[in-house]
């Protein structure tokens, strides 16, 4: 089995603990309100959202995924940090063990923050993963942050 890890971040005009609450704490209840089109429902099929909890995004009809299950590894409210590795889905399984995700979110110097990402995907023997490999789904989340970071800057009230 090899490793292969790949790291983005990008800023946002939004505070960190905000995003944090947002992304990561009420995600199950933010995002399909916020993103029906591609996320029809996000539940906890173990646990309440804390460490250890198995949580399952079903995506919406018509796409190419049906449903992933990610468990909470870590989940760090006081600097802001989550780890979470994906366990089930209908995604590139027959490459991949599975994939461990990071993410921390920092205060930036104009009042908002950066979100550092980081993705250790787990191969399966023999098998190189490249950057191609992942594009889409690295872009799918990107366009989920940008929506969460639209609704909060409509929205300065929630999750403040």
């Amino acid at each position: 089995m090899g490793v292969t890890t790949f790291t983005q971040e990008f800023t946002t005009p939004i505070a960190p603990s905000r995003m944090f609450k947002a992304l990561i704490l009420d995600s199950h209840n933010l995002i399909p309100k916020i993103a029906p089109q591609g996320i029809k429902s996000i539940e906890f099929i173990e646990g309440d959202g804390g460490v250890g909890s198995i949580k399952q995004t079903n995506f919406a009809d018509g796409g190419h995924l049906k449903c992933l299950k990610h468990k909470i590894d870590a989940l760090d409210s006081n600097n802001l940090i989550c780890k979470y590795t994906l366990i089930e889905g209908d995604v590139i399984f027959d490459k991949i063990e599975s994939v461990v995700y990071e993410v921390k979110f920092e205060a930036s110097s104009n009042g908002g923050c950066i979100c550092k990402m980081s993705s250790e995907y787990h191969t399966k023997a023999s098998v190189e993963l490249k950057e191609e490999d992942i594009k889409q789904g690295k872009e799918k989340a990107m366009g989920l942050y940008k929506v969460v970071e639209e609704y909060l800057s409509a929205n300065p009230d929630v999750y403040a």
